[in-house]
């Protein structure tokens, strides 16, 4: 009877680990071009994104970056129209504050961030902003909504309305690329 509930408790434990640190590994394609992620997740304090064009010219190479979070996600489109694919990697840090991680394939040669604004750097758009953001991506527009907080700090709960916020990719400084803001609206929650 112990020896079955040793193992019982092994197994068990093994599966508890296997959530905690499960990696991220998938392909994306659109075609025959697109991208292999793979992060081993093992912490939210350091992990290291591997990201690896699949398709593009011989000179692309895959990158190695180093990450204070986890990859909880990815997604691949064409965001800035060029005809080449681009990604978004959803990561959430050791605080649960989720964001984004963008690459563009510039003419399947090479692949370089997008440039996504820092929401506390709006005036307007921070006002009652504390995280807790969700992304998702449709059609090429990126969205990304968030529970709005009063202005009283004091006050834990948010209240009854959600801000959206709609961006989509544009030609940047220097030949990059930056997601712009161009629709926000608040919504009631239900």
């Amino acid at each position: 009877m112990r020896i079955i509930l040793f193992f019982g408790l092994i197994l068990f434990s093994g599966q508890l680990i296997g959530q905690v640190w499960s990696k991220y590994d998938s392909t994306m394609k659109i075609g025959k071009t697109g991208y292999r992620i793979f992060c081993l997740n093992r912490t939210p304090d350091r992990n290291i994104l591997n990201i690896k064009p699949i398709g593009f010219k011989s000179e692309s190479r895959e990158a190695s970056l180093e990450i204070k979070a986890r990859v909880i996600g990815a997604e691949i489109d064409d965001l800035n129209n060029d005809g080449f694919p681009d990604l978004i990697i959803f990561i959430e840090d050791a605080a649960g504050k989720k964001s984004i991680f963008p690459i563009c394939s510039k003419d399947n040669e090479t692949i370089a961030p997008i440039l996504f604004p820092d929401i506390l750097n709006d005036m307007e758009l921070s006002k009652g902003y504390r995280g807790k953001d969700e992304y998702k991506l449709v059609e090429g527009v990126l969205f990304r909504k968030f529970p709005v907080y009063p202005a009283d700090t004091t006050v834990k709960e948010p209240t009854n309305k959600i801000r959206q916020l709609m961006y989509r990719v544009i030609q940047g400084e220097r030949d990059s690329w930056k997601f712009k803001m161009f629709k926000q609206f608040d919504l009631t929650a239900n």
